[in-house]
This record gives C-alpha cells, structure tokens and sequence, in this order.
C-alpha cells in the first residue's frame, strides 16, 4: 500500500549540490514560484530564493549538508523539499545531476557537471577551489517552454505530469526584470501597454495573494474584468472589477472579447467540475489567440511583478559573464 500526503499551498525547493566524499558545496538553491505538486520540469524557479526566511534556508543548507554526508556523494546530488509554515519536508533525494545543473551553472558562474566529473575522477573540491556556496547579487529566472500552441484544445493546466520541451532563463538585478526576459523568451509576451485583463479564480484562490496581484495591475491603469465571485472578492479589498458573465452562461462573455482582441491578460486558476469546462475553453482559446495566460496564484504576483518592470524600466541586455566575478574555480 503506499499512501501519498498532500501538502497544499506549500512552497517547493529545489537544491543542486556537489561533494567529493569528505566536502559538500551547495551549489545553489532555487525556489519555485509555482505551489509545491507542479513538476519541477514545469516549474518556473528563481535563484536565489526571494521570499523563504534566513531560517528556512538554514535548515534546508542542513537537510542538504546532512544527506549528503550520509549517502557520501561524489559528485552531484539534488535534492527537492517542501516548504510550508517554516516546517521542511524532503520531497526526494536523487544522487545524480538534475536537469537544474546547467541553470545554476550559468547562474552562478560556476561549471557544477565539470566539477562533478573532476571529482568523480579523484579530485577533491579544496583542489578544485569550490568550497563555499555562491549567493549571487542578481537574480535568475528559469522558465519552462511549453508546447501547448501545438496542441489545440488541451487544457493548459501544470500538475505533476511534465509537458515542457525546453526551458529559458532570464537574468537581471531586480526580480521584475528578470522574471519578464525569462517570459518573453518562453514566448509569453506579457502585455507592456494598458489594457484589459480578465480575472476569474476559484473560491480556495480568493485571498491575499491574489488581490495583491490585482491591485498591483489596477495601479499600473489596467482595467479589470471578472465572473461575479472573483469581482465581489476584488470589491471586498477596494479593486473595483467590471463584471462578465461565465461562458456557460451565454453570450457577450470573455470570449467574445478575447476574439475582438480586448484583452490583454488572462489570470485563471482551475475550480469545480461545471466551471472548468469554461476555464478550459478560456485557456485553450488563448493560447489560440496568443493571449498570455497564468494559472496560479503565485505565478499572477510574478506576472504582475514583471509587467511592472516592463512598464515602468527598459529591458537592457548583456553577455552573462558581466554577472559574475571570476570564480575562484580551477578549470
């Protein structure tokens, strides 16, 4: 029998670490923004963790630090956990490199799977160079690309099953900036001018979070639209929401709208059985139309977050060795 606990709205982590038997160097932890249950081929992460305390990171640099002793790993090891209320849950320990290698390679400056291979080939990290952690000063975003354009119709929903066929990442000093390259590179072109947006979530959804997110694009002078539950909880917390009727419902609807091409931004989380049939029309229809669209709660407040950025600051580019200082890694 094996029995699964689901942990709701609980923040996941991931962590890339390289040892050589005897030292361990973590090579960075990365949080996700999407909740803990979307696969981490999926997930969006940023490097480092922007909203875990002092003392999480702490006890999961321990986690790390401890499990990597016990397994004498030689080479790379990752680790996934799980955050919620300050409590860390280990999700999975795998003692190999993780598809998360290469991001944190080129967000912290350093080649973790050259090392790793050195290590394994009896260097040690103290002759190697590597043995403290690399906090970075800026932050780096890795996306998922996802292929649902090719595929019309399906929901787009995230979950444990993974659907993404690459990943981008994006690289900045401030997390809007960052967070909106990584978007326009996975071909998510979140809206950099005024318009509409169109906001219907579930009851569970109805709280903070996703009214932060809703405040932050009214200031910006997006309008708002929403199916009457989510305009009467937007109401509650002094965002006024024009209010459209639910597809189901009939016509003029968001769909309508999305044709005439008057909106601009799709936030839309999934709900109960009935609903769902029209959240699923509303998605696979933006995707259609090329209409950015976000389905969690946390991924609306990095979207919010990055439109932002795109209004308010130009985008500049430079080569990724200007992030780094010269590692201090013998190659």
């Amino acid at each position: 029998i094996l029995v699964d606990k689901f942990i709701e709205d609980a923040i996941e982590v991931d962590v890339d670490m390289v040892g050589d038997g005897e030292t361990f160097c973590i090579g960075g932890i990365m949080e996700h923004i999407e909740e803990a249950g979307v696969h981490s081929g999926d997930a969006a992460m940023v490097l480092p963790a922007h909203t875990l305390t002092p003392e999480t990171l702490d006890k999961v640099r321990d986690y790390t630090y401890r499990l990597a002793k016990e397994l004498n790993i030689i080479g790379l090891m990752n680790v996934q956990y799980a955050v919620k209320n300050s409590t860390v849950y280990i999700l999975e320990v795998n003692p190999r490199a993780s598809r998360t290698a290469p991001f944190v390679s080129k967000a912290i400056g350093v080649p973790l799977a050259k090392l790793a291979a050195k290590v394994m080939a009896g260097k040690t990290l103290k002759e190697l160079g590597f043995t403290r952690e690399i906090i970075p000063k800026h932050i780096s975003i890795k996306e998922s690309v996802l292929p649902f354009v090719k595929f019309p119709g399906v929901d787009i929903t995230l979950g444990p099953e993974m659907k993404s066929t690459g990943e981008v990442m994006g690289i900045d000093t401030d997390f809007g900036r960052a967070y909106a390259k990584s978007q326009l590179a996975a071909y998510q072109n979140l809206p950099a001018v005024k318009g509409t947006v169109f906001i219907s979530v579930k009851d569970k959804d109805k709280r903070t979070q996703m009214a932060k997110a809703a405040k932050k694009l009214k200031d910006l002078k997006f309008e708002i639209i929403s199916t009457l539950g989510t305009a009467k909880f937007l109401e509650e917390n002094g965002i006024i929401a024009r209010t459209i009727q639910r597809v189901s419902d009939g016509k003029p609807n968001v769909l309508d709208l999305m044709k005439e091409g008057k909106i601009k931004l799709i936030i839309n989380t999934v709900s109960g059985k009935i609903p769902r049939q029209d959240e699923q029309k509303i998605r696979s229809s933006a995707i259609a139309l090329g209409i950015p669209v976000v389905t969690t709660l946390p991924g609306a407040e990095a979207c919010a977050r990055g439109i932002e950025a795109l209004i308010k600051h130009k985008l500049g580019v430079k080569p990724i060795q200007a992030y780094h200082k010269k590692p201090k890694v013998k190659s």
